[in-house]
């Protein structure tokens, strides 16, 4: 192995990597050394390399701040030291206990803990073996689900937007329908400022919400224009929400300003960086057209500088106004969740992680320290997306989350359960390892990072069981060796789609569905059930000038109508093939598939439920096709009452009770 090859491994680079077919791929050494060279490991050089390596070593050879055990395991710590020590439990209580050549006995008592022997203090996290489950909620119970893109919802009241207002009306009429949880788009903040950043999986910060989410009606503030049409026209609609929201924050009373300074206290430091970026980005948005803090004069880049301490007197009410945006969209995510269970769902709302962030928003600006540094993260070319991913998004850096005893991903995991009864995550190969590439190259020049998978992994299980919420995570795409093994010891349920669940005999039948996944027509990055049928989706293909495994759009077609005939072979039905045109009957077919299964809980997005054609997202791309713009047909107690809606709704209950 090369010197610089030693050096990425050493970095937790893996220099080869096996592709979803299997076939083993090998990293260029540009690649390694652009890649290195942003971790902060100069590798231009033989000198270069061999400092760097050389700071790896020293740096491992100080120990570790951070560990994390099962409960009941030995503890061992990295050094072999012995002696007296002191063990302080999360609770506040303490108690001394011997180390014997690094090891002590197992803590009984799961927590975040701290241990102090020769001045050293380590955090030890004892986490519960598995997350918390359907199983525990409702025992010998198979539930299903909608899931809903957030804005795309409609309710009596005419809006931009569907927000969280509309949220909770779409769970109490699920609820009224027998699903038991909601599965919704992410929530993150994103720029309110900038009506062109609305991607969910593109924020600002995970640790925050999207205050346009919140509903101005209590204060006064109108909805906007009863034309609502079938696109959402967010360059429009944006700065019409914002706009509505700063006349209902100059609109209110006196008890809410009360309530909103407590919020305010409650925040502390990360709720004020984070409203004090959100006026900044404003700013220098209107003035410069500055996308992010990089873009800003440089005085204005720390958090702490004069200039920055300057502004935030000088903008006190702006500032403040976008922690009323967090207040209310905070008030509003809760009524909704509130609204759920109440109404009687087991679970309630299932909250959307997205895998990274903007490294130009909030989390960049004020603790650029906890993220990546000049590497986007993204996928490899796979089934999803065949010409590699590369989303101009960043990450957790795996040693400062180590250095930090992972502080950041727990306030993360702990943001996405304050409001709901479980958690998807997305791109769960994160955990195990990101594709890093450096910014500006292509996807196809990029490389897996290595993350502290098993002390993540503890941490999910921990924030689960505390938060009684299920965790699923997004494990499509190029699976790690051995990763879904580690899913189901930690009860993380994965996701089984119907497009990808086939084998050598075709698509897979209802009873062979892994029970510890749930079952899912679909996801908002891949065709409908209607829009795969019909073949909307190589319509989209051929027409934007995509990659295809076809050699052309006739050969494409010609597969899609063997796929059909797998497909309907697969349903059982014992009814004749329906044409390309005629999806209802496939929908019926497919939801009835999926419902029939073995996983534990189905989740089928509403685009399935109505029977539509379009699919919400396509990857890969940004203004060729109307990513989060599309809006549900009619409200969602429409939709629902709709009787071919209403039919599948039946199929969901009468099959999914065990």
């Amino acid at each position: 192995m090369s010197s610089l090859r030693t050096l990425a491994v050493a970095a937790g680079l893996q220099p080869e990597w096996q592709d979803a077919a299997g076939r083993r791929q090998s990293v260029a050494d540009g690649a390694l050394q652009a890649i290195l060279d942003r971790l902060g490991h100069p590798s231009g050089s033989e000198k270069q390399i061999a400092e760097s390596l050389a700071a790896i070593e020293a740096r491992n050879a100080q120990g570790v701040r951070f560990l994390s055990v099962d409960v009941g395991d030995p503890i061992r710590l990295a050094s072999k030291v012995s002696g007296k020590a002191e063990l302080t439990f999360e609770d506040g209580t303490s108690r001394s206990i011997t180390v014997d050549n690094g090891e002590l006995s197992p803590i009984s008592k799961s927590g975040y803990h701290k241990l102090e022997i020769n001045g050293e203090v380590i955090d030890i996290l004892v986490a519960p073996r598995r997350c918390y489950t359907i199983a525990d909620t409702l025992p010998s119970r198979k539930l299903w689900a909608p899931a809903v893109q957030i804005p795309s919802l409609r309710t009596d009241a005419p809006k931009s937007f569907g927000d969280f207002v509309s949220l909770a009306d779409a769970a109490r009429a699920f609820d009224r329908r027998g699903a038991d949880a909601l599965a919704i788009s992410p929530t993150h903040a994103l720029f309110p400022a900038d009506p062109s950043r609305y991607s969910p999986y593109a924020p600002s910060s995970r640790q925050f919400l999207n205050g346009l989410y919140g509903d101005p009606a209590a204060f006064g503030a109108k909805s906007g224009s009863r034309d609502v049409p079938e696109l959402i026209d967010w360059h429009a609609a944006i700065p019409e929400k914002l706009a509505r929201l700063r006349k209902s924050f100059d609109q209110v009373p006196s008890q809410i300003e009360e309530t909103l300074t407590a919020f305010r206290l409650q925040g502390g430091d990360d709720l004020e960086r984070h409203a004090e970026f959100d006026a900044l980005h404003a700013h220098f948005f209107a003035a410069i057209g500055a996308r992010g803090w990089q873009q800003w004069p440089a005085e204005y880049h720390d958090p702490a500088s004069p200039a920055v301490r300057r502004f935030v007197e000088e903008h006190a009410d702006d500032v403040t106004f976008y922690i009323f945006l967090q207040w209310l969209a905070r008030r509003d995510l809760d009524a909704a969740q509130t609204a759920a269970k109440d109404a009687g769902m087991a679970i309630g709302l299932i909250a959307d992680l997205a895998v990274g962030m903007d490294p130009g928003g909030s989390h960049g600006w004020s603790r650029r320290n906890d993220l990546l540094t000049g590497l986007s993260i993204g996928a490899p070319p796979d089934p999803l997306g065949p010409d590699g991913q590369s989303w101009g998004i960043t990450g957790f850096d795996p040693q400062a989350l180590r250095d930090t005893a992972f502080a950041p991903f727990i306030a993360t995991i702990r943001s996405a359960l304050a409001h709901a009864g479980g958690i998807r995550i997305d791109h769960a190969f994160g955990l195990r390892r990101l594709w890093v590439v450096p910014e500006g190259a292509s996807a196809a020049e990029g490389a897996y990072l290595d993350m502290p998978f098993d002390d993540m992994m503890r941490i999910v299980a921990m924030e689960s069981q505390r938060a009684k919420a299920i965790v699923i995570g997004e494990d499509l795409g190029t699976v790690p060796d051995g990763f879904r093994e580690a899913m189901d010891a930690r009860a993380m349920l994965g996701m089984r789609v119907l497009w990808f669940e086939r084998d050598a005999d075709g698509f897979v039948p209802p009873a062979k569905w892994s029970p510890d996944a749930v079952a899912m027509t679909g996801t908002h990055d891949l065709a409908t059930i209607a829009g795969w049928w019909s073949g909307r989706d190589i319509d989209w293909t051929w027409d934007l000038g995509r990659k295809s495994d076809a050699a052309d759009k006739p050969t494409d077609l010609a597969a899609r109508a063997e796929d059909r005939v797998a497909l309907w072979a697969a349903f059982d039905t014992g009814t004749e093939q329906p044409t390309p045109e005629d999806t209802d009957p496939v929908v019926d077919a497919a939801i009835a598939h999926v419902a029939g299964t073995l996983c534990a809980l189905a989740i089928i997005p509403i685009e399935d439920l109505a029977g539509l054609v379009e699919q919400p997202n396509l990857p890969g791309t940004i203004d060729e096709h109307p990513n989060w713009r599309r809006r549900m047909p009619d409200t969602t107690e429409a939709l629902l009452a709709r009787p071919e809606v209403a039919a599948r709704i039946v199929t969901l209950n009468v099959t999914r009770p065990a």
